[in-house]
């Protein structure tokens, strides 16, 4: 719904983030533009994670604040290398946008550390440096998996819908059971774990999330333990 002017006239940050973890939810390139739109008339900074940025299927591009006019005015655009290239844990990764904001970021930055370890940061340039068919074959990758457990989970009664973006399907829960207690029935029954979607905020609640980063051989045993347990959507 709208934002009413009483909250938005003592807003500082607007922080958002599509394509979206956990729904694989993405937004139009209009809604960027009222998102940019808003934020001047308030003067409130915006705050983009598109992380999954290359994370996209089905001919879906998803869209960058700094490509709207005016964006990069009034906010900034974070990226990670945990996604596409494969380094979690790796703490990583890299802020575009507005140049006052960022000195504001890196007075913050120097204050709490000395940065990343130097032979992080010469692994992530090679990974920036890599020829488009790497993203290619990651998307590729991530397409065969989401319509691998999509089908699975449809001959077990779910009608998931196809999500154009992320590493993550947004699955409702069965009619009767919250989300806490969908997922400890089915890590009790079959020893996979689905992340209950109210950990995320009380709108997630009544589905799960599940990742796709597991090889589709790892997500068909997943489905098979769902079948033998009884597990399905009714």
């Amino acid at each position: 719904g709208d934002i009413p002017d009483s909250v938005a006239e003592q807003a500082k940050v607007f922080y958002f983030n599509y394509p979206s973890n956990p729904t694989g939810a993405t937004a139009p390139r209009e809604f960027f533009e009222d998102i940019v739109a808003f934020a001047k008339k308030y003067e409130i900074l915006l705050v983009h994670d598109l992380c999954y940025a290359e994370l996209a299927f089905d001919g879906y591009q998803p869209t960058s604040l700094l490509e709207i006019p005016g964006g990069k005015d009034i906010g900034v655009e974070f990226h990670t290398m945990s996604k596409t290239y494969n380094m979690a844990g790796w703490r990583i990764g890299f802020v575009v946008g507005n140049s006052h904001i960022i000195q504001g970021l890196r007075t913050l930055k120097t204050n709490l550390d000395y940065g990343v370890f130097t032979a992080l940061q010469s692994a992530a340039k090679t990974a920036l440096q890599l020829p488009d068919e790497y993203l290619y074959q990651v998307q590729e990758r991530y397409r065969q998996r989401r319509d691998f457990l999509i089908q699975g989970l449809g001959e077990l009664g779910w009608n998931v819908r196809k999500t154009l973006a992320t590493m993550y399907l947004w699955v409702p829960c069965p009619p009767g059971i919250g989300s806490t207690d969908f997922a400890l029935s089915v890590l009790q029954k079959t020893g996979v774990v689905v992340t209950p979607g109210n950990a995320f905020g009380s709108g997630g609640e009544g589905y799960v999330r599940i990742s796709l980063i597991a090889e589709c051989e790892r997500l068909g045993e997943a489905l098979s333990r769902f079948e033998q347990a009884g597990i399905c959507y009714e």
